[in-house]
């Protein structure tokens, strides 16, 4: 292949780079401008299931101090998932 027919250069993306967590950082930047303090609480993981009293899915507790497994295995709790929250 000749120089006149070699591919043009294409600005390639940087991936993360340019993506939604560039987006974040760039907001948390104008908020830090702003005098804006950012939320820092840090996440927990929250256990979600049902029970005998409330069939529907709810907030059971927060996972060091509940064991998903043993509600399970005493029938207290079923369907039991483990999410990442914030405290409120």
């Amino acid at each position: 292949m000749d120089a006149a027919r070699a591919p043009a250069v294409v600005a390639v993306g940087k991936g993360y780079a340019e993506g939604p967590a560039a987006e974040e950082r760039f907001a948390d930047l104008e908020r830090a401008e702003r005098g804006e303090v950012a939320d820092t609480s840090p996440d927990r993981q929250a256990v979600y299931g049902s029970t005998d009293d409330d069939p529907d899915r709810h907030f059971l507790g927060w996972l060091d101090e509940v064991d998903p497994d043993e509600l399970f295995a005493s029938g207290e709790a079923w369907g039991l998932t483990v999410v990442r929250r914030r405290e409120t």
